[in-house]
């Protein structure tokens, strides 16, 4: 699998599969535990950007970016990066946040990128496990987009998978969820954004399958217990997924990343919000 405009995308949907539909709300719980990034997300004023608010526009946009950094083109990049600066430049702490931070701090977002290299890479290996060393090693030395795409110089993303198991390690010793961040980042899981027979419906499983996709110790920052009664039930559901990915064409993946594409283009051609 390479990410980029050179890769054919054949190689580029090996890593999307039917997990990408459950995992989101994981990966935000993982970034949004260092604190600069989960009170830039609380207290951000972008309210175009507030998942509670605009939910689709907030997917959407995630989306987008996902797209961008993996499979666009240099051209696709700048457009994105000139959108997301726009937004990022106005979060930043005020003299009553509880952290500082500021949404250019190239820390802030290298840990963001590193959440997003750790969901592509947990899509495969929660549904078929670890990939290939020459496989893991092409997709991490491609994932630096997902960084470099903003403020995250070159030169930061850690040399190799070995560096980077090292950086993640020591990272995690900063991480902290409070309980303002804790109780945002529950509603996301549990879907409360959504209408109310909605959110009933798919609620309680999403949070569900979201602790299942969490690492333990970030289980344990946002306080969701979990048995082994349940990790029964979630060894169920990657079955499940296992299956569907057999049964559903790989292309269907690929071609969400692929609209996305096709509507930042469009969007900028008409002169349009690029998010």
């Amino acid at each position: 699998m390479r990410f980029g405009p050179s890769s054919k995308p054949s190689r580029v949907v090996h890593l999307l599969n039917p997990a990408a539909a459950l995992l989101p709300a994981a990966n935000v719980i993982m970034q949004l535990s260092a604190p600069g990034v989960g009170y830039g997300v609380l207290e951000s004023p972008v309210d175009s950007g507030n998942v509670y608010k605009h939910p689709i526009k907030r997917a959407r946009t995630t989306g987008t970016y996902l797209a961008v950094a993996t499979m666009g083109t240099d051209a696709d990049r700048a457009l994105i990066r000139a959108e997301v600066d726009r937004a990022h430049a106005q979060v930043r702490s005020s003299a009553t946040s509880p952290v500082r931070y500021n949404a250019f701090d190239p820390q802030l977002q290298l840990w963001v990128a590193a959440c997003l290299y750790r969901y592509y890479v947990d899509m495969h290996e929660f549904l078929y496990g670890p990939l290939s060393d020459d496989a893991a090693d092409a997709v991490y030395d491609d994932a630096r987009k997902l960084g470099t795409t903003l403020q995250v110089r070159e030169s930061m993303w850690p040399v190799d998978r070995v560096a980077f198991e090292e950086y993640w390690k020591h990272s995690l010793d900063r991480l902290q969820i409070d309980p303002p961040v804790r109780e945002h980042l529950r509603g996301v899981a549990a879907f409360a954004f959504l209408p109310a027979p909605l959110r009933a419906l798919a609620g309680p499983f999403n949070l569900f399958a979201t602790t299942g996709f969490l690492p333990a110790e970030f289980r344990a920052l946002m306080q969701l217990d979990w048995t082994p009664a349940q990790q029964r039930r979630f060894e169920w559901l990657l079955s499940a997924l296992r299956l569907a990915d057999r049964v559903i064409p790989r292309d269907v993946w690929l071609l969400g990343y692929q609209t996305y594409l096709w509507d930042i283009r469009s969007r900028a051609r008409r002169g349009k919000r690029i998010v």
